[in-house]
């Protein structure tokens, strides 16, 4: 799939108030400062689309753009770390959570693990999660470029192998680097298939 057109559509403080769902629905998640806003930018192949920043939780609200007009990328606040206060965190969790949960033209979650580091329990508890509320999802490993091949080839098998204790059946997973444009293809042709209901 090729995108054309990706524009800016509206940031939303709750699932209620999100665009009409009447086009397929595609969510970026991830621990905070996973590179989440680079990897948009990088599949739409503008920079300058979703705001990066270097300061974790910069997301607050749920963002959706649309991409070719026929469908919907949605940038999500991320979980974990942001220096937020405690009431803030357990407003964005419930605003996460009913969006995943109640939002119904949403087709698939990519989630983003950072392919720098060893497998992150807040990542897994995360999966479980979406296991437990029923939310299909693909995993995206990202800043592939930021280390050698060797330890991401490593902590990308480590991560597996740890769901694979638990989890019957693993997830399609993608390794990227937003810098060198990796994965954007495969990522973008999963979407593609869906859309087409292949």
């Amino acid at each position: 799939m090729i995108i054309k057109s990706a524009k800016y559509l509206i940031s939303s403080p709750d699932f209620e108030k999100c665009p009409k769902p009447d086009m397929p629905e595609y969510a970026f998640i991830g621990r905070s400062n996973v590179g989440k806003s680079s990897l948009i930018n990088m599949l739409c192949n503008n920079e300058k689309l979703a705001k990066t920043s270097s300061a974790p939780g910069k997301t607050q609200m749920i963002n959706h753009f649309i991409i070719n007009h026929e469908w919907y990328l949605v940038d999500l606040p991320g979980y974990g770390f942001a220096k937020v206060s405690l009431s803030s965190r357990r407003r964005w969790e419930q605003m996460i959570e009913n969006y995943l949960r109640k939002r119904e033209n949403l087709t698939m979650v990519f989630v983003l693990i950072d392919a720098r580091h060893t497998p992150q329990k807040i990542d897994l508890e995360f999966l479980n999660q979406l296991d437990k509320w029923q939310v299909p999802f693909s995993l995206v490993f990202t800043k592939a470029d930021k280390e050698t091949q060797a330890i991401v080839a490593k902590n990308v098998k480590l991560f597996l192998n740890t769901m694979r204790k638990t989890w019957q059946f693993l997830p399609r997973h993608f390794v990227t680097s937003a810098a060198k444009k990796m994965g954007k293809d495969k990522i973008l042709a999963l979407i593609g298939e869906m859309n087409s209901g292949e």
